[in-house]
């Protein structure tokens, strides 16, 4: 029997076209008998430009922490420097480590070259370029961390095998570029391989991530569940949206350990506010998530099938009417109350829409277990130490920095972009005003200490080097903890 009782959720009507849709939303979700007790707070371009950089007000942390499923409607963030990316900024703070996204087509009633497309991307949610250090570091050259940890991986890679088990998905695809960024990409795809050998049910494998995003886009039916790294899911899952139909009927859920928070995968659109065109289907597909994850799939269920039925009668919102197929033009409010009316009724020729009371549960909490690993062994064997110089050529510079050489360490290489260009480095290469100048121990694999590299640093600093940063490089176990420049 179903939990008559009411969720508490709270509830963001957003920016732009959002509290339209999110109105949709709220009236079909009523309407259908979700057992809701909303709480309303304010995010977005007002709290932004009241003067709250990160767009949400400190008492609104007190509704989320209280309710812990968040149900949002698109926002806008204002132009111009100092405003923070809300969705971030949520998803870090709450632990929001999974954005799943499902991308499925509606053919032949949304207009697709994918009729039986039907994936679903699981994006890792709180590393990777996301974690947003950037730094300006010379006159020419800016840089941005890409962090990867290994608990971010498992917790990521372990929902994703998770999510394929409890949906009765047979296979869980990996794409990373490992051939490239060895380290941290390396690292996603190491963890990969060691869950996968827990889930002997489930088929897995790893593209990589330029030609695996050319075969989604040509083959999606070859794929099933497909996890990322932040960035590529970010990419991906919106151009999965896109060729299964459009990005204004995709909604998302970001999972985490004690929190959730839902919302369409499109953006504010300011210039459809208000004119009641605005396509709900995105936002109603998250809060379709939401209503499983929070134990009424039956409202869910009912939902889903209405619209279905919605779209296989044709009553589309301008983004997906074709004339010759959709037999009326309808706006936001029509919409919704097109869904309303099938409640209770299903699809016939798409594929009506079950959802077991497995689908609801701890499926989130049980996928964020992480592995209990001893330290390793860390000795640091050298030093890249970052120069601002422009006063010549490689070997010029080379010239100069062999006199730092002493006190165990010496210098080693320089590198220019990632590219090795002394020694032996040819004229042809174009050389910015960032150079990285590694120096290891005298001692082949022999360790330095921190009170080598700041004499190090004295000694470059006394020579009139501007030293932007430092990078340790350090073996764990005996392995190489650090890469090599690229041609060395």
């Amino acid at each position: 029997m179903p939990d008559n009782s009411s969720t508490p959720i709270t509830v963001a009507h957003g920016d732009g076209i959002g509290p339209e849709i999110m109105a949709a939303t709220l009236h079909v979700l009523k309407e259908a008998g979700a057992r809701l007790d909303i709480e309303t707070i304010e995010i977005g371009e007002k709290v932004y430009l009241g003067g709250v950089s990160t767009g949400i007000a400190p008492e609104s942390w007190d509704s989320l922490r209280r309710t812990k499923v968040f149900l949002k409607a698109p926002i806008t963030t204002p132009q111009g420097g100092g405003y923070k990316s809300l969705n971030v900024t949520v998803r870090k703070t709450l632990g929001l480590y999974a954005n799943v996204r499902p991308c499925v087509s509606y053919h032949p009633f949304v207009r697709t070259k994918h009729p039986v497309m039907d994936i679903v991307i699981v994006r890792e949610n709180e590393e990777d370029l996301y974690a947003g250090i950037e730094h300006r570091q010379t006159d020419q050259v800016y840089q941005c961390l890409k962090l990867i940890s290994r608990p971010g991986c498992e917790k990521i890679v372990r929902y994703a095998f998770e999510y394929a088990r409890r949906n009765n998905r047979k296979k869980v695809t990996c794409f990373t570029k490992d051939n490239i960024m060895k380290l941290t990409d390396g690292l996603f795809h190491k963890v990969f391989d060691e869950i996968a050998t827990e889930y002997k049910d489930i088929e897995n494998e790893h593209w990589i991530v330029d030609i695996g995003a050319a075969k989604m886009a040509d083959t999606p039916e070859a794929f099933d569940v497909i996890v990322m790294p932040n960035l590529y899911g970010d990419i991906l899952s919106d151009v999965a949206a896109q060729i299964a139909g459009s990005v204004g009927l995709a909604g998302s859920a970001n999972i985490g350990e004690t929190c959730t928070m839902f919302e369409a995968i499109h953006g504010s659109a300011p210039r459809r506010a208000g004119q009641n065109v605005a396509n709900p289907s995105g936002l109603l597909h998250g809060a379709i998530l939401m209503l499983v994850h929070i134990g009424q799939s039956d409202i869910a269920e009912k939902v889903h099938n209405a619209w279905l039925k919605t779209i296989e009668d044709g009553l589309h919102t301008y983004d997906i009417f074709k004339e010759g197929v959709s037999s009326e033009k309808v706006g936001t409010k029509e919409f919704a109350d097109a869904v309303v009316a099938r409640l209770g009724q299903g699809p016939t020729k798409l594929k009506v829409v079950k959802y077991g009371r497995e689908d609801a549960g701890d499926l989130e909490t049980g996928a964020t277990k992480v592995s209990a690993r001893a330290a390793a062994k860390k000795e640091t064997v050298g030093v890249d130490v970052f120069l601002h110089w422009s006063g010549g050529t490689p070997e010029q510079l080379g010239e100069k920095l062999k006199a730092m050489n002493g006190d165990g360490l010496k210098l080693a290489m320089i590198s220019n972009r990632g590219l090795a260009v002394w020694p032996g480095g040819v004229p042809e290469t174009f050389c910015t005003d960032h150079w990285r100048c590694r120096f290891m121990s005298e001692q082949d694999g022999g360790a330095i200490s921190h009170k080598q590299i700041i004499s190090l640093l004295q000694r470059v600093a006394d020579a009139g080097f501007d030293f932007i940063k430092t990078e340790n490089l350090c073996t764990f176990d005996g392995q190489q903890g650090f890469s090599a420049g690229q041609g060395q």
